[in-house]
């Protein structure tokens, strides 16, 4: 038998928020958290906009030895996770642990670390490298802090399909607790990679905007449109089982009743031209949801303010909604917090 699943729980650190209600109140506010990057000198680079976390001391959120153990995109997600874990409300005391899982992805992981690591190895020589350079970097760490911060036991997972990460990782939780392995999952993604490497090889890729008009840099879907601007930050969401939460007395926020994801064997960046894979997603996600087109008043595009994800993306709804994409609301949160790169579709 399949079960229902709800969002019990939010937690959220952004460019434009320390925390959900920050966060939400600047986007409904209209505040944009891009602006000129602070974090290393941009004089040779084109590119000289991001959305950055501001006024971030890691030391009000982790001790000292902690701030040194992890590698910003850690320390985003475990802050996010404590938040939508005390939002949700569970405890030990109304919730097994040991069912509890975390699906939290990321794109990139610790690349800040990986550039500071190289750095030191060039400089200092072989000798100097950290012990903690592999567990900083690698990509499913932020799942296993979260893990190990908060004492969740459940099946600790990491998804990493670059911007579609926290998507994939939210729709396989939601899977994951339909089908009976967990009751509760916190589920999302993490990103911290506004570095020289990560800008550098972005604006090589000629991925990134150029603009230095904050208000015109990231504009998805806009004629001008000229490319991403990098963001950070995490978002999770914790997913249980209705009846768990039910029995708990848990705030629900939502019910996720379908998912879908594809493939489009197309190119390592470009999207197919015909929109072919991002066609078979929806439909498999309305299918899945048993619903049809006529439900759906509201999409949350992926939006990413670059010339073939936008026409893309604008194709595959067109094709599949037909003349009632005419009665669509349809945005995309990158106009205020920029690309959040694997946790982009959780923030």
């Amino acid at each position: 038998m399949e079960r229902r699943v709800v969002i019990t729980g939010l937690g959220a650190i952004t460019p434009i928020g320390k925390n959900v209600e920050e966060t939400w109140k600047a986007i409904e506010n209209k505040e944009c958290g891009i602006d000129e990057i602070t974090y290393f000198d941009t004089s040779t680079y084109k590119t000289k906009l991001a959305a950055e976390v501001k006024q971030y001391n890691p030391q009000d959120y982790f001790d000292l030895k902690q701030a040194k153990r992890f590698d910003r995109s850690s320390q985003f997600a475990i802050i996010a996770a404590k938040e939508a874990l005390k939002d949700s409300g569970i405890t030990t005391e109304n919730t097994d642990f040991n069912q509890v899982g975390i699906f939290v992805s990321t794109g990139i992981g610790g690349i800040n670390t990986i550039q500071e690591q190289c750095a030191v190895h060039c400089l200092k020589g072989h000798n100097r490298v950290s012990p903690l350079f592999i567990p900083m970097t690698i990509t499913n760490m932020p799942a296993g802090n979260i893990s190990i911060e908060l004492g969740l036991k459940g099946e600790s997972i990491s998804i990493v399909t670059a911007c579609a990460s926290s998507t994939n990782a939210i729709g396989e939780a939601y899977r994951n607790i339909k089908h009976g392995y967990e009751e509760v999952i916190l589920a999302g993604g993490t990103e911290s990679s506004i570095c020289e490497i990560a800008i550098a090889a972005f604006e090589n890729m000629k991925a990134l905007s150029s603009a230095t008009d904050k208000t015109r840099a990231s504009i998805p879907f806009d004629k001008e449109r000229s490319g991403f601007v990098m963001g950070e930050g995490a978002g999770m969401l914790v997913l249980e089982e209705l009846e768990h939460a039910k029995k708990r007395g848990a705030h629900i926020y939502a019910e996720i009743i379908g998912y879908g994801a594809t493939s489009d064997a197309y190119h390592i960046t470009s999207p197919s031209p015909d929109a072919d894979g991002a066609i078979r997603a929806i439909k498999r996600a309305i299918d899945d949801a048993n619903i049809s087109v006529d439900d759906i008043d509201y999409i949350n595009a992926h939006g990413t303010s670059t010339h073939l994800n936008d026409a893309t993306e604008t194709l595959a709804i067109k094709e599949v909604f037909g003349d009632k994409v005419n009665d669509i609301m349809i945005s995309s949160t990158k106009g205020n917090t920029g690309h959040l790169l694997g946790a982009a579709r959780s923030c």
